[in-house]
């Protein structure tokens, strides 16, 4: 067994002197060593001490694009700090629907986080490789805050049906405590899927090739690494695409034609852009963390990919979206607009003061 390789088993390996007394004994009851051998097999697991995570392959001006990379993340993490800090200030902010957009804001900065970093340290300074139980943490917080966005996006679009659809028992029906019990049992529920999911992969063994084809240790890339039946890998996979991307995606789509039909009820035009304009900015972030990665998923059961393409896709879907949110959310949210500019008076204002008070002084 090479170097890199590992065995865990339930039971103690036996040392060479009780193998030979064991092949003996196998000879005079072949029942007997077969039972053995179902067992031994059935209670050890090959892991490997160290994955390589290959990224991409011979792409030209690569270094440039972890740069590249380095700038979304510190733009993504103020703009994101400052949404945050902005509802925690702004007391008119405190309510279901801004408790929701700060929630998506700290999922965009937990995914990012837990992306780009990794990625910087991965292949710009060609830490390729990666320790075993390393790899299932990032298996697991990747895929876990990814889901957490795209249910976030699902509380946003029940919080945008219950204000147009119910607009008279909306603050009865969504309180500020409903919200928050709501947003816990996402992050939740997510971490139990998720848990799960990469529990499955300590019963595989991986007794060839550890190069993860990927950015970071991805579940699919992995599990087809095995060696033994990954069967129930697939199911989970499946399952998690299921539940965390179509079901949403879904659920959005029939919140958005029921709202649909209720604008078509108002009888004034100026009634219907009033209530389609509080809901432009969630359509904009839906499209965009939705559509790039379903048309990845669903493109690549009918066209082979290049890696390079595959991994190029999913790095900017899961990074320029967070990014993005906090900006567009600001910029086509009136109430965030007119705060931010009122945060901005304030502070000029707190300026001229020092600047004045230094002119009398002197």
């Amino acid at each position: 067994m090479p170097n890199n390789f590992t065995g865990k088993a339930g039971i103690q390996l036996p040392n060479e002197d009780k193998e030979d007394e064991d092949e003996e004994e196998g000879m005079n009851d072949p029942v007997d060593a077969n039972e053995t051998t179902t067992y031994a097999l059935n209670n050890t697991f090959v892991h490997p001490e160290m994955f390589y995570i290959s990224g991409f392959q011979d792409m030209p001006f690569a270094n440039y694009f972890y740069i590249f990379l380095f700038l979304v993340y510190i733009l993504t993490v103020f703009c994101n700090a400052f949404l945050i800090v902005l509802i925690y200030l702004e007391q008119s902010f405190h309510s279901p629907k801004y408790i929701a957009v700060s929630n998506l804001a700290l999922a965009d900065l937990c995914t990012t986080t837990a992306v780009i970093p990794k990625a910087i340290d991965t292949f710009l300074f060609n830490s390729n490789f990666i320790r075993y139980d390393a790899c299932l943490a990032n298996m697991f917080f990747v895929p876990y805050f990814s889901a957490v966005q795209s249910l976030s996006l699902v509380i946003l679009a029940y919080d945008r049906f219950l204000a147009i659809c119910f607009p008279l028992q909306y603050h009865s029906i969504n309180t500020n405590s409903r919200m928050i019990i709501i947003i816990s049992s996402t992050w939740m529920f997510s971490a139990v899927t998720l848990s799960i999911m990469v529990l499955l992969i300590t019963r595989l063994n991986f007794c060839g090739s550890t190069v993860i084809n990927s950015y970071f240790c991805d579940h699919g890339p992995v599990y087809r690494l095995a060696c033994n039946d990954f069967y129930i890998n697939i199911i989970m996979a499946f399952t998690n695409i299921a539940l965390f991307l179509f079901v949403p995606l879904t659920f959005i789509l029939f919140t958005y034609l029921a709202i649909g039909v209720t604008l078509l009820k108002i009888t004034t035009s100026e009634g219907r852009q009033k209530a389609l304009k509080t809901c432009t900015s969630h359509i904009i972030l839906v499209a965009m963390f939705y559509i790039p990665i379903a048309v990845t998923y669903l493109s690549a059961t009918f066209v082979n990919f290049h890696p390079n393409a595959r991994i190029l896709n999913n790095l900017l879907s899961s990074t320029i979206p967070p990014m993005l949110n906090p900006i567009i959310y600001t910029l086509k949210t009136d109430e965030m607009m007119n705060s931010v500019k009122k945060l901005l008076k304030s502070k000029q204002g707190k300026n001229g003061k020092v600047r004045n008070f230094k002119v009398l002084s002197q």
